[in-house]
Parts: structure tokens; sequence; C-alpha cells
């Protein structure tokens, strides 16, 4: 349940190429520190990334725990694609969602995010195919760093 089928340092450097071989034909991004970071600014180069899914019929769906509607309304404005948010992940209800939305079967789907206790076992508890990345920045409140050393005593 922890541990993620793939790794990247970003999420730009998942290719067309990967997800085809794998057989994903639609992914679900989270936001925060995935797509843009702890200042709201979006990773270089995501834009691009996304047009070159989406041109390579790729479907794309935002799934975010935020309850800032009007923040994931503006990032997923900016990359045209649907959304969701406050999906409570790893609970199942925001990513049944975002699969409905994509239209696809849960083991053609990869879930892609930072957090290993929300993106990863929600993505493996729907049999998704889960990318965990590294965080754009480093939290700096308590309970992020937290849990971030319990993520990484996990990932060992």
């Amino acid at each position: 349940m922890l541990k993620p089928k793939a790794r990247f340092e970003r999420i730009t450097e998942i290719t067309p190429e990967y997800l085809k071989e794998h057989n994903i034909k639609g992914m679900i991004l989270d936001v925060d520190n995935t797509l843009i970071d702890i200042g709201k600014n979006p990773l270089d180069g995501i834009v691009e990334w996304c047009n070159t899914l989406k041109e390579n019929d790729i479907k794309l769906c935002i799934a975010s725990n935020s309850n800032k509607v009007n923040k994931i309304t503006t990032v997923a404005k900016m990359l045209d694609i649907p959304f969701v948010y406050f999906s409570c992940k790893p609970f199942l209800r925001g990513l049944k969602k975002a699969k409905k939305i994509l239209g696809l079967k849960s083991e053609e789907i990869a879930e892609v995010g930072d957090q290993l206790f929300t993106d990863v076992i929600g993505a493996n508890r729907m049999k998704m195919y889960s990318i965990l990345t590294t965080p754009l920045e480093q939290e700096k409140d308590f309970f992020s760093m937290t849990k971030r050393k319990l993520e990484k005593i996990f990932l060992k």
C-alpha cells in the first residue's frame, strides 16, 4: 500500500513514451508541491508538458486535497484540464470523481503526487499506477516536517 510503482524527481520528467509503455491513458495530478510550489508558482515547463501529453492522447485531471477552490481553478485553467478539489486523498471519493471525469479503467490511470500517505496510498487503493514525485519545496510547518520524516522512513 505504501510503495509507489514509480518515482520521479519532477512530474515533467514523465514522458508520453513512459506512460504508453505502462498502458497509461490518463493521469490524475496533485497540485500543491507537485504542479505549483508553496508560493503558488507553477513548475517550470508545466504548461508545455501538459500540452505534450494531451497531444499524445493522454487524458488529464487534477485531484487536490486543497479546499481552496480559487487556487485549484486557477491551476486548472492555466493547464486547461478538469479538476476535483477537496478530494480527501487517501479516501476514494475524490479519486473516483476524477476517474469518472477521465472515463478510464483504474489500471489505465496514473495518480501523481508528492505525498506517500495521500497520493500513493490513494492510488494504490484504487488499483491505479502510483507515481511519487519529490516535493518542489520543503514545508516548514511542524506537521508537514514530521510527515516528511515518516515518509523517508517508509520509503527506505
